[in-house]
């Protein structure tokens, strides 16, 4: 997938490309073996708050490998993504100077912290389902959160909504078309989620101006 290739910004501006090329090909090794789903489960919980590289290219190629589980794929990765959330959200609260800023500076976001910090702090749910459903290095978003202060039930339900939408859309194509929409969605990965962020986001904007 466009956003989680060892080349790609995703994965750290200042990460030493040979390292993220072994850990992508490590990740993708796991597709084959008989402990792939909790592998998955694992890179699920800790992509949300330090790991490098998304779950995606694991949860395509399981899905890939047993068509007729994938929804059950996108249940496991988006569970422990959130799960993993909360623990990222525990980092920014709790152990930020320790833990939260090493993260900062390995995507060289430290100098835009506090812009991030007042989006979770004015936007709440809305910034953290956008965030969680985009190519967004979710454990900026998880880590910014608890930075933030956010109301932690509204975070999880807000994460559980847009890792979700991410995960299921993907193993739900992969469960409806195969091998033929694999390689499209690997292709325009990246550019998919954005669009199918906007499209929702537009909807929940429509239903609630037609509540006014």
């Amino acid at each position: 997938m466009n956003d989680s290739g060892p080349d790609a910004p995703i994965a750290g501006e200042g990460a030493p490309e040979g390292i993220l090329r072994r850990l992508y090909h490590w990740t993708l090794s796991w597709a084959d073996h008989p402990s792939g789903p909790i592998a998955l489960f694992l890179l699920s919980f800790i992509e949300s708050s330090f790991f490098p590289l998304p779950p995606d290219p694991l949860l395509l190629a399981l899905c890939l490998g047993a068509r007729s589980r994938s929804l059950l794929f996108a249940l496991n990765c988006t569970l422990a993504s959130v799960l993993g959330g909360l623990f990222g959200y525990w980092i920014g609260a709790s152990a930020f100077d320790l833990a939260g800023m090493p993260v900062l500076e390995f995507y060289g976001k430290v100098d835009d912290f506090e812009v991030y910090r007042s989006w979770f702090r004015e936007e709440g749910n809305l910034a953290v389902f956008i965030a969680a459903l985009t190519p967004v290095p979710y454990k900026l978003v998880t880590i910014t959160s608890g930075a933030a202060g956010m109301d932690i039930p509204a975070f999880a339900l807000a994460s559980l909504v847009g890792r979700g939408a991410r995960f299921f859309a993907v193993a739900g194509l992969i469960w409806w078309k195969g091998e033929s929409i694999a390689s499209f969605i690997e292709k325009h990965f990246e550019v998919l989620t954005l669009v199918f962020g906007v499209l929702l986001v537009g909807g929940f904007v429509v239903f609630r101006l037609l509540l006014h």
